[in-house]
């Protein structure tokens, strides 16, 4: 597939280098808009306003929305008033909405310059919800019947309004003050009788969501209950919006992205990675890497605190690594599995303590299995012949046991505590988890080994 994308692209630019635009137009109207915004991204800046003016009026405004906020911007400064006014009176208001979000001042002012008044309006409700909640990924481009409205009535309303909205397949019943009070779909009233009653036919008991709700909560529930639209009211229960899966769908890619970037000790970015400079993927990263280079100074605070006891027995120094390492991948085990349960809803921090329960009879069945196997390597390979290696490997082994305790409750209990207090579980991962695992795990290691081998 991507082979054959390379290859369209390569032939669009030919037949853009060789003005033939009939050509042009007639494969680009096969494609998908997607499809089309990624052939933008690989032309060069004088060639995009060529290619955009020869796509038809409404597939225009949807490649438009699929493209990265750089390649919009560029457009829009070429655009004349009118070109712009033809994309903007095409966008859905979410869509819209998304656009002026992204976009530098002096673009905003003119594209609300071009929106006619009504959209303009909507544009700033949207705008005055707080960000990443349902009211700002949400439209008002929906279909509203009412109780007392016929079968055939509520068909005629939806092919007389369906076409500016963004969809029609679920169908919103309000009361006379806007109250949501039920929902049904196309097939349901194309199915039943033309002077049957949509409040005989509507579904009385509608999930829906405040304009507060928190976008990730949104978007799990599309995942929840298969949803291809969900609606939105405010406090008094009057329906004001509905999100739509496409919308829930890239929710659910950027917050998957940005945890995906915080468990990897990275800030996150808007920007895909080619497009972000080197630069800037120094800002994301440098500041994570600093906190853990200090945090890491308390491991060579232990070690130098226990020198009398590395004296001793030098041959304790050669496992640190190994230990450290067990530590760190058993507290990165557990806390990927909290936060995962965290973010599908199976857990919540009243659970801790089963979820401690659970991952401590864990521990001790993966902490005894390295153990035993570590003692037996140890006592065949690393230590034959050194004085003391039955007691040593004991040390170590015990060590192993009590470092995939700690590791484990850590690792578990660290994220449920991040969600309590308001943070996000995922800033709670590798390699933070790593770090914290290890100072612990060497103050195990080094009171195990005064106690056993009386150093």
């Amino acid at each position: 597939m991507e082979q054959v994308n390379v290859t369209l692209t390569e032939t669009i630019k030919v037949l853009l280098d060789d003005k033939k635009f009939s050509t042009l137009r007639d494969i680009l109207i096969t494609m998908k808009p997607f499809d089309i915004a990624a052939v933008f991204e690989n032309l060069q800046d004088e060639k995009m306003p060529i290619l955009f003016r020869i796509l038809p009026k409404e597939l225009a405004a949807e490649t438009f929305v699929e493209m990265d906020d750089e390649t919009q911007e560029f457009l829009i400064h070429g655009f004349s008033d009118s070109e712009l006014k033809e994309v903007v009176d095409e966008l859905f208001v979410d869509d819209a909405v998304d656009l002026i979000e992204e976009m530098p001042a002096n673009v905003v002012k003119r594209i609300l310059r071009q929106a006619d008044k009504d959209m303009r309006k909507q544009i700033n409700e949207l705008l005055k919800y707080p960000e990443d909640s349902a009211g700002s990924i949400m439209t008002t481009e929906f279909i509203v019947l009412r109780p007392d409205m016929t079968a055939e009535m509520a068909i005629k309303r939806i092919r007389r309004t369906g076409v500016d909205k963004e969809t029609i397949y679920t169908c919103y019943v309000t009361d006379a003050n806007n109250k949501l009070i039920g929902i049904t779909t196309v097939k349901d009233l194309l199915l039943a009788e033309d002077d049957e009653l949509v409040k005989s036919i509507m579904e009385e008991n509608v999930i829906s969501v405040t304009t507060l709700a928190d976008q990730e909560q949104v978007a799990q529930m599309f995942s929840n209950y298969n949803f291809l639209a969900l609606p939105v009211v405010d406090n008094e229960n009057r329906l004001v919006g509905i999100v739509t899966i496409d919308d829930a769908i890239d929710v659910i890619q950027e917050e998957a992205t940005e945890d995906i970037e915080k468990m990897a000790a990275v800030l996150p970015s808007d920007k895909p990675y080619m497009k972000t400079s080197v630069f800037g993927l120094y800002k994301k990263r440098a500041p994570w890497l600093l906190i853990l280079m200090l945090s890491a100074t308390f491991t060579s605070a232990i070690i130098s605190s226990f020198e009398a006891v590395l004296a001793n027995v030098l041959i304790l120094s050669s496992f640190i690594p190994m230990i450290t390492g067990s530590g760190g991948n058993a507290g990165s085990q557990a806390s990927v599995s909290v936060i995962r349960a965290l973010s599908l809803g199976e857990i919540h921090f009243r659970s801790i303590f089963l979820v401690l329960w659970k991952e401590f009879r864990v521990s001790i069945l993966c902490g005894i299995t390295l153990a035993a196997a570590n003692f037996v390597k140890l006592l065949l390979f690393d230590l034959n012949g050194q004085e003391n290696a039955f007691m040593i490997a004991l040390v170590i082994s015990l060590t192993l046991v009590g470092t995939i305790i700690m590791a484990k409750l850590v690792g578990s209990s660290l994220p449920l505590l991040a969600s309590k207090v308001g943070f996000d579980p995922a800033v709670m991962a590798n390699p933070l988890i790593s770090t914290v695992c290890d100072s612990l795990s060497l103050l195990i290691y080094f009171g195990v080994a005064k106690l056993i081998l009386h150093l």
